[in-house]
């Protein structure tokens, strides 16, 4: 029923709530995880900034990206920990369009978002990203209570 389970993750602790749970899903149900996190486009200047105040050995680890990808690495190690098929995707951008694309281009079955963002006049102002999601979802959304 649910074989593409597609999930969201900043590295925060209501996004690691909602890995959880999708990973116990994809584990009851013998599915996938597909795990998604996005990121803001970083100044070359401040790369080049970043990477002279680490050892030269290291500098080629300083990109736009580590930050994500240390976030879905972890988040990664949880699902085959657990058995769980997985997948990971660092996207560029808004992090509910990042959520949607997987979602899309997986063929998910479920997306799994928590509840973090969605009370308050701003969810109305700003949207959030599950407000986002619910609404444009190409498949099923659960939304994990996390606050």
């Amino acid at each position: 029923m649910w074989g593409s389970i597609v999930v969201g993750t900043d590295g925060s602790e209501t996004a690691s709530q909602a890995v959880r749970q999708a990973i116990d899903l994809a584990r009851a149900l013998e599915g996938r995880v597909e795990l998604v996190s996005a990121y803001e486009p970083v100044s070359n200047q401040r790369l080049r900034e970043e990477a002279q105040q680490v050892p030269q050995d290291v500098q080629w680890m300083v990109n736009p990206r580590e930050d994500v990808e240390a976030t879905l690495r972890d988040a990664a190690r949880l699902a085959e920990d657990a058995g769980v098929q997985v997948g990971t995707y660092a996207r560029q951008g808004d992090p509910a369009d990042a959520i949607l694309d997987v979602a899309e281009e997986q063929r998910a079955d479920l997306i799994v978002v928590g509840n973090k963002g969605m009370t308050g006049a701003k969810r109305f102002l700003l949207g959030s990203v599950p407000n986002k999601v619910s609404h444009h979802a190409p498949c099923s959304v659960l939304i994990i209570r996390t606050t």
